[in-house]
């Protein structure tokens, strides 16, 4: 009797697969890999000399530099609440967890832009704390502080989104172990979670670096545009296209691009690196498990007893 034919899968046949393939390939070549040569390209269009001289510029340093420090400021902030919201959820059970889970959500859903506008309405010259802080004589809209609470909220779920899923499969076993032997709170978190949850901390602080770096749309609406002063490398890259200095725009967003694929192959990297710990793990969990599996017995190894 023929033995009946295995049905062949629909992502099996040979034709789907290129297809698919072709469709994956040409879409990234075309939104991912085209923009990246056309900046490369219109950044030296103009000569290497040109090109520095626009990186030497003081607006563009000073870009730079307040860039840096918004980072700086944004990115510890968020990786320190995204370790205790993520050691939160994770390990505690209160009342309000899931609105705490939809509130570090929020920023994904809210506009970049409207976050600014919030901003504006709550500490600009008509806002609900502009006379307050006009008659202490202190500037958060137009000034480096309203660049940083606007990072802040852009860049505000991204440790905490990647330390969340982690965590809750890990459990929390481990930390209740070191509880029961007489390990502090901090001592179990240092000595326990934090090895736990390193690369994947690391991972969420790449992530947020890099946005908190590239963010246009918040700090656009609280920085006012003040050349020199409150520019971002964004915000600059905007200026000097709207000033029709096409090949100096174009060296400066070079950075973010250059940015972007640092962040890229240091996170590959990142996560390369976890991906062999893990296997190294797993590997050595087996092993184990397979000595034991070999060792006889201590029931069949004891020679029986003889009743007297």
């Amino acid at each position: 009797m023929a033995r009946a034919k295995k049905p062949q899968r629909v992502g099996d046949h040979p034709t789907f697969r290129s297809a698919l393939l072709s469709v994956v390939l040409t879409l990234t070549a075309l939104v991912i890999v085209a923009p990246l040569v056309v900046i490369a390209v219109q950044a030296l269009s103009a000569g290497t000399d040109d090109f520095m001289a626009t990186i030497a510029d003081p607006d563009t340093r000073h870009a730079i530099m307040l860039t840096v420090v918004t980072a700086l400021i944004a990115v510890p902030v968020n990786t320190v609440f995204g370790v205790a919201a993520a050691w939160a959820i994770t390990k505690f059970e209160f009342r309000g967890k899931q609105l705490l889970i939809t509130l570090i959500d929020l920023p994904f859903s809210v506009s970049p832009v409207v976050a600014g506008l919030i901003y504006v309405l709550v500490f600009g010259a008509q806002g609900w704390l502009g006379p307050w802080l006009q008659e202490h004589d202190l500037k958060v809209i137009f000034a480096v502080p309203g660049l940083v609470l606007a990072t802040i909220f852009v860049t505000f779920p991204f440790v905490a989104r990647e330390l969340i899923p982690l965590m809750q499969a890990q459990g929390a076993d481990e930390e209740e172990a070191a509880l029961t032997l007489g390990a502090s709170g901090l001592k179990a978190f240092w000595h326990v979670t934090l090895p736990n949850i390193k690369w994947a901390l690391l991972t969420g602080v790449i992530l947020c670096n890099a946005r908190a770096m590239g963010e246009f749309g918040a700090v656009s609406v609280v920085s006012g545009h003040i050349r020199g002063q409150t520019n971002t490398i964004p915000l600059h890259v905007e200026i000097l296209y709207n000033e029709y200095q096409f090949a100096a725009s174009f060296a400066v967003a070079s950075l973010l691009a250059g940015l972007a694929i640092v962040t890229l192959v240091v996170k590959t990297l990142v996560e390369w690196r976890d991906e062999r710990v893990l296997a190294a793990a797993i590997r050595a969990a087996e092993s184990i498990d397979a000595r034991a599996a070999l060792r006889p017995s201590t029931a069949t190894s004891r020679p029986f007893a003889v009743a007297s």
